[in-house]
């Protein structure tokens, strides 16, 4: 089992995409017409579920449970083949190459032999654990993960669409997850001027050590073109000084580059463009320290990185410094042991498009606005499946950033499908402002358990994690479907109970969510309109303050919204995946934990307080400013018969009367609020507990339950220790 020594990770918690079959046995990820209009990358194959072929092996899940092979599998199954049985796939379109994502038990290595309409071919695809099975201790929550890795083969003859491919185990156990069948162009040409690396001494064998030699092409060929040939090369060093040249191979099925380090360069004057070659490393393992990167640090600006196969390494590209008007297109980033991409801040017009992420170790794509902000940058038309640890996309921080068109799946363990995120883990760190675009994108199966929290994060989560939301977000035309938990989440992670404010979620389509449709756990608001549910779980809306008492949600109906208009009613328990809303309990608390507002408060004295289930903590108005009142949101409307008000149980609490009326509201708006009992004094006295019960009218059912105080001869102010509402009389 692999573990890292770093003692610390630079940056993580929580964090989560997908190979995309958005149901048993369809195809996954074709073409930029699949499952959104415009939703993914246009990939140059066509992948398939293996649990939707044949097989004489065990089919395996579907589980969201941390730690679980099907849960780490793509659409959350898998098949297990034991040595001797097989898979067998119906092409889906003419291929003369394979790429298949697999697992096999940890310290073990075998081959698949495969076979073309029942003909066994000449050559196999060797299969291992030694890439497999990272542990990252030192992130809290994080269990054994990474358990999938994917191998890929040239046929040697062309299948066409329908044809039979099958994988037999042949010595040991294998997990075929998907396989993905392409038509592989023919190697390309040496371009006209162009230096090759094999003029300069490079081993296209793989044998000897081709480093020196792409240094010397490099250099010989600054403003012009550096040609990789069709074969293997080996580096034992990183690249650096690398500027003002085009690095070209055959394709990235043609020209392979092994090493873990490719560039690794702190600044440079910039106009790389790197293409059309594969870079694969050795990195079974994640060591923050070391720059296990095909790129670590800076292209500079206008730069370009198309057509690469990036495997086997820490991070495809760790881009600090200088890196504006960068382009990131069409490449394969497949099983990092931490992020296939990061804009670790300072990034200016930054485009990330087009490109296929599959079984990372931490976020597939992120920006992370540390020491200057990434700005007016985007991720656009990516297809992300399997990040195994943290989330598919995730903005931490950042001026007017975009994502936009993306497709991800089956997230796992920390993270959402797209976190949009104040989430600083280092200073200096740069909030988000301006505009947040979160436009167009499709979540399938995105979402997690968190084990830090105890809680679940949704397919799309905002989070005010170290300070309050300010930018504006607008979220728009966005496809959820299937998502363990909820759809929408907004969330203070760090548990200060930061605002998010100004999100507006325009357009979405979620179907069959586990839970909830909106988890709401910040104070903020945020305005919902044409969104529209099938199938939910447990119920519309789960609007409870994290921590209790934080603060009051608001879920605005900006019109058009249909199928989730139902609330959960308990704070004290989550909702379990598909078992809708638990029956009313006659003898419990329905304002405990519910979220709470008030015309005013004094210091600490929040209205939180007032319904945090202890009633020696409490709320205070503002001094001298009768009257006041506290509003207490149930969730739901309930035929509540009584409510119970206390004071802190103390003797340094005299007694006192104060004079409240009890109003009650269907939907909290300012004109629709009427008398449930009418002004009366209540004696609060120490010694009876400090504990006063107000009867409540039989025909009575209300969601908003305001107390309207205008006196109290103890303290210039309103003050309750603890609200609590009961259905019995």
């Amino acid at each position: 089992m692999h573990s890292s020594t770093s003692s610390a990770s630079v940056r993580r918690l929580p964090a989560i995409g997908a190979t995309v079959a958005l149901a048993a046995g369809m195809l996954v990820t074709l073409t930029p017409a699949a499952a959104h209009a415009a939703a993914g990358a246009a990939l140059p194959f066509a992948s398939v579920e293996a649990e939707s072929a044949t097989t004489t092996g065990t089919k395996i899940g579907p589980d969201v449970t941390q730690g679980t092979l099907a849960s780490e599998a793509s659409g959350r199954q898998a098949v297990r083949l034991a040595a001797g049985q097989r898979v067998e796939f119906s092409a889906p379109r003419a291929a003369n190459a394979v790429n298949v994502a697999y697992s096999v038990p940890d310290g073990q290595s075998g081959t698949l032999d495969v076979y073309v309409n029942g003909t066994k071919l000449s050559k196999s695809i060797a299969v291992t654990s030694k890439y497999s099975y990272v542990d990252t201790s030192w992130i809290t929550g994080s269990k054994t993960h990474h358990f999938y890795d994917n191998a890929r083969l040239l046929l040697g003859q062309n299948v066409g669409a329908g044809d039979k491919v099958a994988f037999e185990a042949k010595n040991t156990q294998v997990t075929v997850d998907v396989a993905d069948f392409e038509q592989v162009d023919a190697a390309a040409g040496q371009p006209a001027g162009s230096v090759s690396v094999t003029a300069k001494g490079a081993d296209p064998t793989g044998q000897g050590d081709s480093t020196q030699a792409f240094r010397d092409a490099i250099a010989a060929a600054q403003g012009g073109v550096v040609w990789i040939p069709p074969g293997d090369y080996k580096l034992t060093s990183s690249l650096n000084g690398v500027q003002n040249v085009t690095l070209r191979g055959a394709g990235s099925w043609h020209s392979t580059v092994h090493t873990s380090r490719f560039i690794d360069q702190s600044s440079s004057s910039g106009k790389v463009h790197i293409k059309d070659f594969a870079v694969i490393g050795e990195v079974t393992e994640r060591v923050d320290a070391n720059p296990d990167n095909f790129v670590n640090g800076s292209l500079g600006p206008d730069s370009s990185v198309s057509g690469m196969w990036l495997q086997h390494l820490k991070v495809g590209l760790w881009l600090t410094g200088n890196n504006d008007n960068l382009v990131v297109e069409n490449n394969r980033i497949l099983d990092t042991t931490a992020d296939g991409l990061n804009l670790n801040g300072s990034a200016k017009n930054v485009r990330v498009r087009g490109n296929f992420l599959r079984n990372q170790g931490d976020d597939a794509l992120a920006m992370w606005s540390l020491n200057s902000p990434d700005t007016n940058s985007s991720f656009e038309n990516n297809t992300i499946s399997q990040p195994n640890l943290a989330n598919g996309i995730a903005i931490y921080g950042g001026t007017d950033i975009s994502v936009k068109n993306n497709l991800i799946s089956d997230t796992n363990a920390l993270g959402s499908g797209i976190a949009i995120s104040n989430q600083k883990f280092l200073d200096p760190f740069h909030p988000l402002s301006g505009t947040i675009t979160v436009d167009g994108n499709t979540l399938v199966r995105a979402g997690a358990m968190n084990p830090n929290w105890n809680h679940p994060m949704g397919a799309l989560r905002v989070d005010s994690y170290n300070s309050a939301i300010d930018a504006t977000v607008n979220i728009t035309d966005t496809t959820i479907k299937d998502s363990p938990y909820s759809a929408f989440e907004f969330v203070s992670g760090g548990g200060k109970g930061y605002p998010v404010k100004n999100v507006t979620v325009k357009g979405a389509t979620v179907t069959n969510p586990g839970t909830v449709v909106v988890q709401a756990e910040a104070q903020g608001a945020a305005k919902f309109s044409d969104v529209t549910a099938s199938s939910v779980g447990a119920a519309g809306v789960y609007n409870c303050p994290f921590p209790a008492g934080s603060g009051t949600f608001e879920v605005t109906d900006g019109g058009g919204n249909s199928g989730w208009s139902s609330s959960w009613p308990d704070c004290s328990t989550w909702p379990e995946p598909g078992k809708g809303s638990p029956e009313p309990d006659p003898g419990r608390n329905l304002a405990k934990g519910r979220p709470a507002t008030a015309t005013g408060s004094q210091d600490v004295y929040t209205p939180g307080k007032a319904v945090d289930g202890d009633a020696t903590t409490y709320w205070e108005s503002a001094n001298n400013a009768f009257p006041q009142a506290l509003t207490v949101d149930l969730g739901s409307s309930q035929a509540v018969r009584r409510l119970v008000l206390k004071l802190p149980p103390s003797s340094a609490w005299g007694a006192r009367t104060q004079t409240l009326s009890v109003l009650g509201s269907a939907d909290g708006s300012a004109s629709s609020y009427s008398t449930v009992v009418g002004s009366q004094g209540y004696r609060f006295d120490p010694a009876t507990g400090n504990t006063v019960t107000v009867a409540l009218p039989g025909n009575t059912s209300v969601r908003y339950l305001k107390l309207n105080v205008t006196g109290n001869t103890g303290w210039p102010a309103a003050q309750i220790g603890e609200v609590e509402a009961y259905l019995t009389s």
